[in-house]
């Protein structure tokens, strides 16, 4: 039987015996085209209500940045750094440095408010493996997130530090010769 109540009660809490705890998951390819699914995911889990943040950090192009977050449906969040164009190299003028900084800092901020259960994170490795954003912070940041919130890591050649902490890791393989 289904019983619709007239009005929510928005203090109602729920007390588990137990914690629960997010996780932290890495799709990882050698090639950068299967965003899709992680994407696939992350909407599916917004459709059921969880909140989720989807961050670019090496998208741009499209004059967003986190003061201007494009929103999918009521439960999605989606940034991308506020940058003229996508990020291909480690070598950024001083302004698309800065910019890729305060998604950084943002990202970092959000996560912490607890406002989010799942948060994606695209292309993070490549952050990392260009020097953009130091591997040690990434690692401090995994361990002090709210312990509720599931983190997605995405990118090719995710640092063996970050694996050895995931809890789940796809590694996405072409099966097919070109």
């Amino acid at each position: 039987m289904v019983v619709q109540l007239e009005t929510p009660n928005e203090n109602l809490t729920l007390s588990l015996p137990y914690s629960i705890e997010g996780l932290v998951q890495v799709f990882t390819s050698t090639h950068r085209s299967f965003f899709t699914s992680v994407m696939a995911q992350a909407l599916r889990i917004a459709g059921q209500g969880t909140p989720v943040l989807v961050v670019q950090f090496l998208k741009g192009g499209i004059n967003q940045g986190h003061q201007r977050p494009i929103r999918l449906g009521q439960n999605l969040d989606w940034i991308r750094c506020d940058l003229p164009r996508c990020i291909d190299t480690p070598h950024l003028d001083e302004s698309e440095a800065q910019a890729l900084q305060k998604l950084w800092q943002h990202t970092q901020k959000v996560v912490c408010e607890t406002k989010y259960s799942l948060v994606v994170l695209d292309e993070l490795s490549l952050a990392i493996n260009f020097g953009l954003i130091p591997e040690t912070e990434v690692l401090a940041f995994l361990a002090k997130r709210p312990a509720h919130v599931d983190i997605i890591l995405t990118g090719p050649d995710m640092p063996k530090s970050i694996l050895e902490v995931a809890d789940q890791i796809t590694e996405i393989r072409r099966s097919h010769q070109p």
